[in-house]
């Protein structure tokens, strides 16, 4: 910590400078500082106990959990400053559990999360971060409110709904799908400035077709995750004129064959449509001038015209727009065993197509990094702006991991 001690207060500075009180401003510093300090637990307590002169538990814990900043200006500086260094070509969607044993703490209920695999006790917050294929950055968060906590819901909890004053949740705070969070996330992000030029989700964000239409609004390209199931026309489809009885309404035009699900499509096209692409260096080690193997698999990429009575309603006619379906088809598979659907341009190259939409490893990558080295699940305080306050500052330290590492090893980004 000695060697990047003066690296380290300039950067908090900067993150900090719009505080206006100098408290806080100093327990921002020592806070970040104590997440970067080797240690197993990043709770309050025992950062407190590493930092020396400055592990004042009740000041570091009042900081974090009572202390009434926000979090969205810390947030829009990392933005800010991430965005440059990084030359972020795509923003990433994702979300990720926080386990819990008690059900205190703000939104925590038994639901799916891709943390443990299966439904359990937890909080989800749904993270958005600005990435390139070398480097990336959390720079908003938002905890998700399951319907039990919300008093406005059909499935409100009695017990939950009571714990709402506890925990400090906003009276106008309610229950929002996931999705929707995430397009919030990216209208805000907008708004402080940055450019996005390709959003990146797994298919739990990919198979809501509102999460799409919305990035459609928005002019944003997307490349996401979809399930198999999902159906499109061939891209030389088109909707024809029924012939008309001379009674009633005229029939509106329409599409003669049904749509095809994603993978009926992709099988249709048959395994000699895959095409091999390497796209990226992965951990382990290989013969190549790196040190590391490259990873490569095949693929089919067809242009589709999704359908869904979702699609089709926001539609300003009958014909359907053409989108990419992109499948990987490993040789030594019988079948395609991922989707997704994009909107980037038709002339996209394969090979530019799969690296963007594989894009999406480095949120695993964030997450791994602050969960395992920066404590970003050990918050233990039960309230909504605690919550909110820590996942900021680990996102904060975060940060300047990876600026430590830009500015020392460009190529390296593996490790904390």
């Amino acid at each position: 910590m000695a060697g990047v001690r003066e690296d380290l207060e300039a950067f908090t500075t900067e993150m900090f400078d719009g505080f206006f009180r100098a408290d806080q401003r100093r327990w921002g510093q020592v806070y970040v500082r104590g997440l970067l300090l080797e240690g197993r637990r990043k709770s309050v307590e025992p950062m407190a106990a590493r930092l020396g002169e400055d592990g004042n538990r009740q000041a570091l814990a009042h900081f974090v959990t009572t202390s009434p900043w926000d979090p969205a200006h810390v947030r829009a500086r990392l933005a800010w400053r991430m965005h440059d260094v990084i030359g972020a070509e795509a923003l990433i969607i994702d979300d990720t559990g926080f386990l819990k044993d008690g059900d205190a703490s703000a939104c925590v209920s038994r639901q799916y999360t891709g943390t443990a695999g299966k439904v359990t006790n937890c909080q989800v917050g749904v993270s958005l971060h600005l990435a390139r294929d070398h480097a990336s950055a959390a720079v908003n968060w938002r905890l998700f409110m399951p319907a039990s906590w919300d008093p406005g819901s059909p499935e409100a909890d009695v017990d939950k709904v009571a714990r709402r004053g506890r925990c400090g949740i906003p009276a106008q705070a309610g229950h929002v799908e996931k999705w929707q969070l995430a397009l919030d996330m990216i209208d805000e992000t907008r708004s402080w400035g940055i450019d996005i030029p390709l959003v990146v989700a797994d298919a739990g964000y990919g198979d809501a077709a509102a999460f799409r239409l919305g990035l459609e609004e928005r002019n944003l390209p997307y490349a996401v995750g979809i399930s198999s199931r999902h159906t499109a026309h061939r891209a030389g489809a088109r909707p024809v004129q029924p012939a008309y009885a001379g009674t009633g309404r005229p029939p509106k035009r329409q599409y003669l064959e049904p749509a095809q699900t994603m993978k009926s499509l992709v099988i249709a096209a048959g395994r000699a449509a895959a095409r091999p692409v390497s796209w990226r260096e992965g951990s382990r080690p290989g013969q190549g001038r790196s040190g590391f193997k490259r990873m490569h698999s095949r693929f089919v990429a067809l242009r589709v015209r999704p359908a869904g009575r979702g699609v089709r309603a926001a539609g300003d006619g009958p014909e359907l727009p053409e989108r990419w379906l992109l499948a990987e088809w490993p040789a030594t598979e019988p079948e395609p065993v991922q989707f997704w659907l994009s909107s980037l341009p038709s002339g996209m190259p394969l090979a530019t197509l799969v690296r963007l939409a594989k894009l999406r490893w480095r949120i695993e990558h964030d997450y791994r990094e602050m969960k395992q080295a920066l404590g970003l699940a050990h918050f233990e305080g039960r309230t909504w702006n605690g919550w909110h306050h820590h996942v900021t500052l680990v996102s904060a330290a975060h940060a300047f991991c990876t600026l430590q590492r830009l500015a020392h090893h460009p190529k390296d980004t593996e490790q904390v």
